[in-house]
């Protein structure tokens, strides 16, 4: 059951409402705001790892705005950085991938969403991912000898 109220009554309810909002203290927001700003600081730690090559586009560039004439059965992708070379194949309902050079470690893909999905970096470099993420994704990496790169976002 819904209560109607007339103007009057919603106009105070929304000003004591907007009252409320000025009566937390600044310091509970600064502190909510740098919390926040901590979030991904791993991520903006590492270094980052350009996109190189995605063979959905047929070329040595990325960045090519036409698509190639035959479209591979797997989509890969290559993100390069000073210290580190992500590769990854897109199968079906999979990522594999491998570090060049080949280390192990862990890595982690947060989608946009924020949930985030960790596995283990063998000593080859090989790692796999079980779910295909059906939305935006970054992947973060972080070897053992502690060389951490990120990829900007990725849409399959």
């Amino acid at each position: 059951m819904s209560e109607q109220w007339s103007d009057e009554e919603l106009l105070a309810r929304l000003g004591a409402a907007l009252n409320a909002v000025d009566s937390v203290p600044r310091d509970f927001v600064e502190a909510a705001k740098t919390a926040f700003a901590w979030r991904n600081i791993d991520a903006e730690l590492a270094e980052f790892a350009e996109l190189a090559y995605d063979s959905e586009f047929g070329e040595e560039n990325a960045l090519a705005l036409t698509r190639a004439a035959d479209s591979a059965s797997l989509r890969a992708l290559t993100f390069v950085s000073r210290e580190l070379t992500i590769e990854i194949e897109v199968t079906e309902d999979t990522l594999i991938g491998q570090l060049v050079p080949p280390q192990p470690g862990r890595i982690h893909l947060r989608a946009e969403s924020g949930a985030v999905c960790e596995t283990t970096i063998d000593e080859v470099g090989f790692f796999a991912i079980g779910a295909k993420p059906a939305e935006r994704f970054r992947l973060h990496c972080r070897t053992a000898t502690g060389i951490a790169v990120s990829t900007g976002w990725i849409t399959l």
